[in-house]
Parts: C-alpha cells; structure tokens; sequence
C-alpha cells in the first residue's frame, strides 16, 4: 500500500468503535503523539484541521454529504510547486507546517479516489466506523478486516438463516 494511502486510512480509522464505543484518537490524551507518529507537528490547530478534514470525508465516503467546504478551507492556503529533475516533474507540496498534514491527508483521499473508484468504502458492518481500500482484482472486499468484521457479519448471517431454517 502506498503511503498517502496508508496516511489516508490511518486519518479515516483514528475513530474506531470498540466494544460498542465510538473512540477518537485525536481527541485522545495522545493525539499529540500519533499525530507527530504520522509525520504532523501534533498542535493542537493541526489536531482540530485533522477531525475537521475526518469527519468531512466519513460524509462524503458514505455518501451521507456532498458538502466540501472543509476540504476546500483545508486546502486554500496550499499550492504544489513542480519541480524538475532528470527523471521528470515532480510535485512540491508547499503549505503551513500545522496544515501540511490535512493537505496530505485530502490529496491522498483525491488520489485515491480517482485513481481507485469506488474502491475506498466504509466496512460493510454498520457497528464499525472504519474504512477500507479495496485492492481485490474484482472489487468485492467489503469489510475492514475479514478476521474482525468479516467473521462476525457472516456468523450473524449464518445464525439467522438457521433460526428462520428451524
């Protein structure tokens, strides 16, 4: 997985439910060091664009919002810059050092998403709050994880296919 990638879906899955409780890991007591853990400064201005650019993308992968105002607002101060070298133009992110992260994490969300459509989802179980990238060759993966969500979303299934059997 590439690294805006895995930028990307560690931003998205930093507010998992566990054991029936939303958590949030930029609310957490650590948030400074997670941030700083993905290459951010860990203020607390950085932490609030973060959920901000978070919470706009969970609406808009699950197609709860088409609303990208603070996509836009996380991005109106950035620019990338070309660079030239021998092996060809590449581009320079040039923004704020407390806004360089949430710029990251919108341009690997716009990357994604237009060089894997419909690939980045929410996980099928609506009891999680996590996201995946769907790397298949047919595009079918529908949980976050088939050792967590997956097991339990068929067990549930099979449980209710032999009460409604019986």
């Amino acid at each position: 997985m590439a690294e805006d990638e895995e930028l990307l879906l560690a931003v998205l899955n930093s507010a998992p439910v566990i054991d029936r409780h939303p958590t949030d890991a930029l609310s957490a007591e650590g948030a400074a060091d997670w941030i700083r853990a993905l290459g951010g400064r860990g203020t607390r201005e950085e932490c609030d664009r973060l959920r901000r650019v978070r919470d706009a993308l969970h609406l808009l992968i699950r197609r709860t919002s088409s609303d990208v105002s603070s996509l836009a607002s996380a991005l109106d101060r950035a620019r990338l810059r070309p660079a030239v070298s021998p092996e060809g133009v590449s581009w320079q992110l040039e923004a704020a050092p407390d806004e360089e992260l949430a710029v990251r994490v919108v341009i690997a969300w716009s990357r994604v998403t237009t060089e894997l459509p419909q690939r980045l989802r929410a996980c099928a179980n609506e009891e999680c709050n996590l996201f995946l990238i769907d790397h298949s060759r047919p595009g079918t993966a529908r949980w976050c994880s088939m050792a967590a969500c997956g097991n339990r979303m068929k067990a549930r299934t099979h449980a209710r296919k032999r009460r409604f059997e019986e």
